[in-house]
């Protein structure tokens, strides 16, 4: 980024020299030198225009580098931040909106580093260092120039206002037409069932409508800054022109001796040179002002933006830059699933709470079981009045099993995303080996513990992807296996591909039973000391409950286990029985 600010710096002095040997040979034409005379001359020029077109290209390609680096980088923070704040800071926001606040409004930054940037700091410098070289040519000129320049930053900025409200407007339009569109793509078949479909198509192309009522306003603004700007350059050249013609002609005596004609050539040259920067930097204006309102747009859902001195603080060695490795070449078209993707369905409330990292295999040696203490714990969500759980308390020794019961809405869901970490206590504490899930590093926790829901999470992709989720070191004998533990190992086998057979997206094509014990199947992949299920075989008849239940219990031998289930046969199978009152009563 350094270079792509001072190349047009640099590319603008290397002007000067260029002018005034043009001067030089045009005014040797003129009075009569010959062609052989101005040859050297001429050289220097062509060397010096090809030399600031090769600073000028290694400039842009600079600025565009360094932009996509930074745009890169602020893509990976923003999805790491998503998936630190966990499930159940996503699932209040709209997932379109999410998708182009993370691709398009940081998108929207990519002219402010690439053009607006490089563009302000030669406007800033290079009319000021024109100015005073004419200065002692022709003052003048130099006054001119130098009283012109100014006025169109300042019209500039008085239109800007107008354009970062037009751009903040726009931005947030566009952000609210991904998120309707992509409800509306996902609930596709619903709507279509219940004959919404031609009124939601009227709804979507009334948006989109009203998106190209925004672009056109914007649009209308950037233009009339064109219009501002072309009109104060063209006075500003206009009026060079005009002094040195008059003068030339004796019509104004305002200098001590004549203006010779490669002096006045000179100025005629770098007059409209000295507008130039601020030509480019008015075409660029605008991007500033959607990058103002992208950055507005980015902190008022996410709060803060990233901080780049923590990244440098931390080196390109530390955790932190390796935590999401594969979502920068995904930009560049890898087509393998990256481990941000899988992180995503790792933190999904729907499938695993807490995953092992692919280093730690699948079928290495028993874990330690790990202890559960929870003391007076008390949890609110919103839009309930009352507590879902209100002083709580509970112990599990290591090794231990226990049932979660009661009727639904009773907090069995929300208390076991409190133990895997994905939910924080309003008051109380829940220790996990005597520490709280928030004290533990995040990777060690996806080893420890592991979470299947009762709503199974399934990217799109083959079946043989999605259970890789759980390791993506697991082998096709791996794979079979645990599916025929969860008695899912029949009906993937009849599939057409079967371990390759492509699922849509939510898994769609297969049914509901089936989503769930291929999501349960992920569990005997994995090595955790907690294992946490809900509901785990609530779609399941009852020959296929109990297998079921046999393999998750022989599994969960030397871990500990802790089962939502409204089924009093699967309660009866574990050591212990927690009731859980409704309305966050005491149990």
């Amino acid at each position: 980024m350094a270079w792509a600010l001072a190349a047009p710096l640099l590319a603008g002095l290397l002007l000067l020299p260029q002018a005034w040997w043009l001067a030089r040979v045009l005014g040797g034409a003129v009075a009569g030198s010959g062609p052989i005379a101005a040859g050297p001359w001429i050289a220097a020029i062509g060397g010096l225009v090809a030399l600031r077109a090769a600073i000028a290209w290694s400039g842009e390609r600079a600025a565009s580098r360094a932009a996509e680096a930074i745009k890169s980088w602020l893509r990976q923070e923003l999805f790491t931040g998503m998936l630190e704040r966990g499930p159940q800071w996503t699932r209040h926001r709209v997932s379109g909106e999410l998708s182009s606040l993370v691709v398009e409004q940081v998108e929207a930054l990519d002219g402010y580093f690439s053009r607006y940037l490089p563009g302000a700091i030669a406007a800033v410098f290079l009319p000021l260092a024109f100015g005073l070289v004419l200065l002692p040519v022709d003052w003048i000129v130099a006054l001119i120039v130098l009283l012109s320049a100014p006025l169109i930053p300042v019209f500039m900025a008085l239109v800007g206002w107008g354009a970062e409200a037009a751009s903040r407007r726009h931005q947030v339009a566009m952000a609210r037409l991904s998120g309707f569109f992509a409800d509306r793509v996902r609930g596709a078949q619903t709507l279509k069932l219940l004959g919404r479909a031609e009124s939601e198509t009227a709804a979507v192309g009334a948006a989109s409508a009203d998106l190209s009522r925004k672009t056109m306003a914007v649009l209308r603004i950037a233009f009339l800054s064109s219009a501002v700007l072309e009109f104060f350059a063209a006075l500003g050249v206009a009026g060079v022109a005009l002094y040195i013609g008059l003068s030339y002609l004796g019509y104004l005596h305002l200098r001590g001796e004549a203006l010779g004609l490669p002096l006045g050539l000179f100025c005629l040259l770098m007059a409209p040179e000295i507008y130039n920067p601020l030509r480019q930097f008015a075409a660029n204006y605008h991007d500033r002002a959607a990058a103002r309102a992208a950055v507005d747009c980015l902190a008022a859902v996410f709060g803060t933006l990233p901080d780049p001195r923590q990244a440098r603080a931390s080196g390109p060695g530390s955790r932190a830059s390796e935590a999401q490795p594969d979502l920068a070449r995904t930009a560049h078209g890898t087509t393998a699933p990256p481990e941000a993707w899988r992180a995503s369905a790792r933190r999904e409330e729907a499938g695993h709470g807490t995953m092992p990292s692919p280093q730690d295999g699948a079928m290495r040696g028993p874990p330690r079981p790990l202890s559960v203490e929870v003391r007076g714990a008390c949890l609110t969500v919103p839009g309930r009045a009352q507590p879902v759980l209100q002083d709580l308390s509970w112990s599990l020794a290591p090794g231990a099993s226990l049932a979660l019961m009661g009727r639904s809405g009773a907090g069995k869901t929300t208390l076991l995303e409190a133990l895997a970490g994905l939910r924080g206590l309003d008051a109380g504490e829940i220790l996990l080996d005597g520490r709280g899930p928030g004290a533990w590093p995040t990777a060690e926790l996806r080893r420890a513990v592991t979470l299947i829901g009762q709503r199974p999470f399934l990217l799109p992709g083959s079946v043989a992807e999605n259970l890789r989720i759980a390791d993506p070191e697991a082998s096709a004998e791996d794979l079979l296996r645990a599916l025929d533990e969860a008695c899912a190992g029949e009906f993937v086998r009849a599939l057409p591909q079967g371990l390759d057979t492509q699922l849509g997206a939510r898994g769609y094509g297969l049914s509901g039973g089936q989503l769930q014990r291929l999501s349960l199947a992920r569990l005997f992949l994995t090595r955790p000391g907690l294992v946490l299920l809900d509901e785990p075989t609530a779609s399941l008849d009852p020959g296929s409950r109990d297998r079921v239940m046999d393999a998750v219990l022989r599994f969960a031998a030397g871990r500990t286990l802790v089962v939502a289930t409204h089924d009093t046969e699967v309660a009866v199978r574990l050591e212990r029985s927690l009731h859980l009152p409704q309305g966050g009563g005491r149990p």
